[in-house]
């Protein structure tokens, strides 16, 4: 199956059954947010303790998802698939049921391990089984369970917690994964694996590399970033891992990564642009839902709502993207969703809680659509050059970086959001004095005189710091946004013309 497309009987079943294990795995990386609250008093866990539930399956999941090309390799990539998905549906069943901190870690581990092959074994297969004129609309089947399962994640997780308990969250995956295994047991065409002598010096320096990334980045605002010997002691680790595993992979007879995989310049540059697409995509999540809500008041619900358009303009627009992938040149699609994901973006500079419920909800789907004119035609031409024997792994490395572009966009945002509202609120509180002329003359009575007018201006202040704070937030997402229009001259466009001929791109 890793050669020249072949026609496939059950294309449509088999892409359903990859559909659900994408939709899967995506879910599952924001599902359990919600509920850790829950978890933490049913769990006698302290506030620290129990965010290590979304720390290991994210850390196990980014380690586990590089050596994905090779386990297919050297397994088969249906094999590999059914020991994936029951691994995850078992692993979830267990979360559920998990009586303590500890088996809970242990747990969300191997729902990491397994799951971290779902999402690229999926991609791989869909690009498999569809010829290369219908890949477009393939991709933007995939996609959907990609992007909107991050995205509805969190209000599923709040629904199921609200109206059963926070083990429904896991529970929830076992129907879902029993239907995926039997389809694809059924349908799925097999492989021949072949053997090749595992890396085990590349993959431990870059499991090191990835695991220390991971741990900085999900502990640094906790810890105080490097004011805290832990995040030196792991931003140390993960730059010694990194290191050794590019001098590895350049210089060793068998790297754990083809290095020639790095030779096609469509790929090249669609890890790059993969990698700006995963810090914008949960970023914004990230901080729109608390911007809503603690800024414009929005109840919990409302803003679960608010957000949802976001997933309705992903959604339609790769449908749209999907259709004409293999009619316009993938790389204008490409440009029109930057832009459009850049304008919305820049929108929000000036948002303050006085913005209108149908700026919010414009705003959020032109986002949607801008990031799912990026994603689309991404996944086309990101593979139109590269040679088959090398897809699992292609699609493995722009899991793995839409994994750590993630890590590192809700961290650094995150981590700015604070640093900077406490940084303007000491600026505003500066302005706040007696000498001020502003408070002259009719302005005068606006000066506190009892502590409580002094709290009320405080809560003023920090409002305001906070509204600056997310502006300029905004601001460096767009910036993340815009430089990847520089990238898209250095992809080829895939030739239009099906058959065999179509596996390879050339130049306008």
């Amino acid at each position: 199956m890793e050669g020249e497309t072949q026609p496939v009987p059950y294309r449509g079943l088999i892409t359903v059954c990859a559909m659900m294990a994408t939709l899967m795995q995506s879910l599952d990386s924001t599902i359990a947010n919600v509920a850790l609250p829950y978890m933490q008093g049913s769990l006698s866990a302290s506030s620290d303790q129990i965010t290590w539930v979304l720390t290991s399956y994210i850390t196990a999941a980014a380690i586990m998802t590089a050596p994905v090309g090779w386990l297919s390799a050297r397994f088969g990539l249906k094999r590999l698939y059914l020991i994936s998905m029951i691994g995850f549906t078992a692993a979830s069943m267990l979360c559920g049921i998990a009586g303590s901190l500890p088996e809970m870690v242990a747990f969300r581990l191997l729902q990491g391990v397994f799951g971290a092959a779902l999402v690229p074994l999926s991609q791989s297969t869909m690009l498999n089984i569809y010829p290369p004129e219908k890949r477009g609309s393939a991709m933007a089947a995939w996609g959907m369970g990609v992007m909107v399962g991050p995205i509805l994640g969190p209000t599923l997780g709040g629904y199921l917690t609200e109206l059963y308990n926070w083990r429904w969250v896991f529970f929830v995956n076992l129907p879902f994964g029993v239907l995926a295994t039997a389809g694809m047991a059924a349908f799925l065409p097999n492989t021949e694996p072949s053997y090749r002598k595992f890396d085990w010096v590349g993959f431990g320096a870059l499991a090191l590399g990835i695991g220390g990334l991971q741990l900085m980045l999900d502990r640094g605002e906790t810890k105080d970033w490097f004011g805290s010997t832990e995040i030196i002691l792991e931003a140390t680790a993960a730059a010694v891992g990194f290191y050794l595993f590019i001098v590895h992979m350049m210089t060793a007879e068998r790297p754990f990564i083809t290095p020639r995989v790095f030779k096609d310049r469509n790929l090249t540059a669609g890890l790059l642009v993969m990698f700006a697409v995963g810090m914008v995509l949960l970023a914004v999540s990230a901080l729109l839902a608390p911007w809503l809500q603690n800024l414009a008041d929005y109840p919990v619900a409302t803003a679960g709502l608010a957000m949802a358009p976001r997933g309705v303009g992903t959604m339609m627009a790769m449908l749209v993207a999907g259709r004409l992938s293999n009619k316009v040149d993938p790389r204008a699609l490409m440009a029109a969703g930057i832009l459009v994901l850049a304008y919305s973006l820049y929108r929000m500079t000036g948002w303050t809680p006085a913005v209108d419920d149908v700026s919010v909800i414009i705003n959020t789907m032109l986002q949607g659509a801008g990031l799912g004119l990026v994603f689309v035609p991404l996944q086309v031409i990101a593979f139109a050059t590269l040679e088959p024997a090398l897809r699992t792994e292609g699609t493995a490395l722009l899991s793995l970086v839409r994994n750590v572009g993630s890590a590192i966009g809700i961290s650094v945002t995150s981590a700015l959001v604070a640093r900077t509202g406490q940084i303007e609120h000491s600026v505003l509180a500066g302005y706040i004095t007696p000498l001020n002329r502003a408070f002259e003359g009719a302005a005068a009575p606006l000066m506190p005189t009892t502590s409580y007018g002094a709290q009320v201006l405080d809560a003023m202040i920090n409002q305001q710091a906070q509204i600056i704070a997310y502006n300029n937030d905004w601001k460096l997402m767009m910036l993340t946004a815009l430089p990847m229009l520089l990238l898209l001259p250095l992809m080829r466009r895939p030739q239009a013309t099906g058959g065999a001929k179509a596996e390879h791109a050339v130049m306008e």
